[in-house]
């Protein structure tokens, strides 16, 4: 079978590992209204633990409807005025194209499941919390900023795997409220999956240095040897 160019799925950036062969990938997952670029920079500061480590932060599929610059995974009814169904469609059609992206990502990098690492920011979080479980083979990890977790109702009857979760959430969020992180949580525990849940204080709808610090430990640890 022909291996599927990830770019001819979701365009976006990337940044080569620092050490010359890549043993790892990270799948950078941006929010509502941005693009790739906009997470492409934590790169720079996961490089230095995970220096195998390719860096790829695909665009999302549709222009933004309240920002045509930037990108959104499917639209938000409550700020742009979507209907709940043409959102449920987009979804349907964003979980899709970022399940393919992901396997034509670990073909084009050489890398396995055990290998890759999600990491979300806020609609990015709900599109890796809602991926991740439903595929067969458990991804190293899930870090997930500023987000909350979807049809989280369906999760126990459609999960395939349990790949562990690190929560991030500031407590002055005022896109999506810190009680989701505890929602979230909940959810995810509830299926059997391994989460972590940490709250950045005085951190509003962001990456805090705490947040990234805690996200590149936990990073580390769980793609071990594949990130020297």
């Amino acid at each position: 079978m022909t291996e599927i160019d990830p770019d001819t799925l979701l365009k976006g950036p990337r940044v080569a590992p620092r050490n010359p062969r890549t043993t790892a990938l990270v799948i950078l997952l941006h929010g509502y209204g941005a693009d790739g670029n906009d997470l492409a920079g934590l790169a720079g500061p996961l490089a230095g633990v995970l220096p195998g480590a390719a860096f790829r932060a695909p665009n999302a599929p549709e222009i933004c409807r309240v920002n045509p610059g930037g990108r959104q995974w499917f639209p938000i009814p409550w700020i742009d005025g979507a209907s709940e169904q043409e959102m449920m469609v987009s979804f349907s059609a964003a979980v899709d194209l970022l399940d393919r992206y992901l396997t034509a990502a670990m073909a084009a990098e050489g890398v396995g499941p055990a290998q890759t690492a999600l990491v979300g920011f806020s609609q990015g979080t709900m599109m890796s919390l809602h991926v991740a479980p439903r595929r067969p083979q458990a991804v190293a990890g899930v870090v997930g900023f500023s987000g909350r977790l979807l049809v989280g109702e369906r999760l126990g009857a459609e999960m395939k795997s349990k790949p562990p979760v690190l929560l991030v959430h500031g407590d002055r969020d005022d896109v999506i409220p810190v009680a989701a992180l505890e929602a979230t949580r909940q959810g995810l525990a509830s299926a059997g999956v391994e989460v972590i849940a940490h709250v950045s204080p005085g951190t509003p709808h962001g990456i805090a240095p705490d947040g990234l610090g805690l996200a590149a430990s936990f990073l580390r640890e769980k793609l071990g040897t594949a990130v020297g």
